[in-house]
C-alpha cells in the first residue's frame, strides 16, 4: 500500500506558486547569509563551469559552418554550453545571473538591500577570477592550437564580435539572455530528480545560445580567452583579422562595451521579466490578503 508521503516523494514537478514562495523565503535568503568566503569560493567555481560549458561550445563549433548550415553550427554550440549551467545548479555554485533573482526575497523583505549587495559584489568578482583562471589555464595548454589553430581562430572572432557590438545590442541581448537563464533556475527548481533538472536548464539555455543572446559571466570567459589568443601570432594569422580590427579588442572595450551593457541587461532582464512578472502572479496577491 502506497502511503500518502510516498505518494508525495513520488511526485516530480513543484508547481510554480510553491516554486516561488520557496525562492523567495527560503532559496535566496540563505544565498544571502552565506559567509563571505563561501559564497567567494562557490562564485569562483561557478565562473568556471561557465568557461567549461563556453569552451566546449566553441570546440564543437570549430570547422561545423563549413559542413552544416549556420544555425546548425549554432545549434550544436548551443547544446554543448548547456552543460556550464546544469553543473552550476547540480553542485550549488554561486553564478551571479542567477542571483539576480535575489530580488523576489528583497520584494518579499526576507533579505535586505545591503544583503543583496553585498552578494552580487562578491558573486560577480568570484565569477571573473573563476572565468580568468580558466582562460590562463586553456592558454597554456596549448589547446588552442587544436585544429590546426582554428579552434584558437573560432575563440578569438567570437571575443572581437563581442566587443563590437553596440551599446544598444549588448544591453538587449543581456535582457534577452538572463530572461531565459533564470527560467532556467526556476523551471530546474521546480523539479525533484536531477534528471528533470538537467533537462529543465537544457532547452532554456541551448534558445540562448543559439539565438546569440549575451551571458556577463560567459563573457568573462570568451573575452578575457580572445585576449590570451590575441598574443599568439599563428591563431591571429588563422582567424583572419587585421591588425586594425584586433585593435578594438581591448581591456577597455572588454569591460565598457560589452561586460557592462551586458550586466545591467541580464539584471534588467531576470529582474523585470522573471522576477516581478512572477512576484506579480503568484505572491502580489499575498500581501494584499495579509
Amino acid at each position: 500500500m502506497i502511503t500518502e508521503t510516498q505518494k508525495l516523494d513520488t511526485k516530480d514537478c513543484i508547481n510554480p506558486i510553491d516554486v516561488a514562495h520557496e525562492i523567495s523565503e527560503s532559496v535566496m535568503p540563505s544565498k544571502a547569509n552565506y559567509r563571505k568566503s563561501k559564497t567567494f569560493v562557490l562564485a569562483i567555481a561557478a565562473g568556471a563551469l561557465i568557461a567549461f560549458g563556453a569552451q566546449v561550445s566553441l570546440t564543437v563549433m570549430t570547422g561545423t559552418a563549413e559542413n552544416l548550415s549556420w544555425g546548425l553550427a549554432k545549434l550544436i554550440g548551443a547544446m554543448t554550453f548547456a552543460t556550464g549551467l546544469m553543473m552550476v545548479v547540480l553542485t550549488g555554485a554561486e553564478l551571479f545571473t542567477g542571483n539576480v533573482m535575489m530580488t523576489f526575497s528583497v520584494i518579499e523583505k526576507k533579505t535586505s538591500i545591503w544583503k543583496l549587495l553585498r552578494n552580487w559584489s562578491i558573486v560577480y568578482c568570484g565569477n571573473f577570477v573563476g572565468s580568468i583562471i580558466l582562460a590562463a589555464l586553456i592558454y597554456y595548454s596549448g589547446c588552442s592550437h587544436n585544429a590546426h589553430d582554428a579552434l584558437g581562430a573560432m575563440g578569438l572572432t567570437t571575443a572581437y564580435a563581442k566587443v563590437n557590438l553596440t551599446v544598444v545590442e549588448a544591453f538587449t541581448r543581456g535582457i534577452l539572455c538572463n530572461w531565459l537563464v533564470c527560467l532556467a533556475i526556476w523551471m530546474a527548481s521546480s523539479s525533484r530528480h536531477v534528471i528533470g533538472k538537467i533537462f529543465a536548464i537544457f532547452f532554456p539555455i541551448m534558445t540562448f545560445v543559439a539565438s546569440g543572446y549575451e551571458h556577463s559571466i560567459a563573457n568573462m570567459y570568451f573575452i578575457s580567452n580572445g585576449l590570451f589568443l590575441k598574443n599568439i601570432p599563428a591563431v591571429v594569422a588563422a582567424s583572419g583579422l587585421t591588425p586594425d580590427q584586433l585593435s578594438t579588442l581591448t581591456i577597455k572595450s572588454f569591460l565598457l562595451s560589452n561586460l557592462l551593457p551586458v550586466t545591467l541587461g541580464n539584471i534588467v532582464g531576470a529582474f523585470v521579466f522573471v522576477v516581478l512578472l512572477f512576484w506579480t502572479a503568484y505572491l502580489r496577491d499575498d500581501h494584499k490578503n495579509a
